[in-house]
């Protein structure tokens, strides 16, 4: 399957783009796809990022489809 992901913030800055594909098996996890990029993508492999799955943060064991909007969303801090 081809997963869309969409980065945020730093992330976006450091792989200058809002938005990468991956060609992923199925089937694949949350777990699965972050090992995935990390080791695909050299300037994650230390980042510091949640996987939001359809609007919400996802858990590790959860199963992705190609349908799913997948984003990346670094830490942040506000007041």
């Amino acid at each position: 399957m081809r997963l869309r992901v969409l980065l945020f913030a730093g992330l976006r800055q450091a792989l200058g783009s809002s938005e990468i594909f991956l060609q992923a098996p199925l089937p694949e996890t949350v777990r699965d796809l972050e090992a995935r990029l990390r080791s695909a993508f050299p300037d994650l492999a230390e980042a510091s990022f949640r996987v939001a799955v359809d609007d919400a943060f996802a858990l590790g064991d959860l199963r992705l489809q190609p349908q799913n909007e997948i984003a990346l969303i670094p830490p942040v801090s506000g007041g």
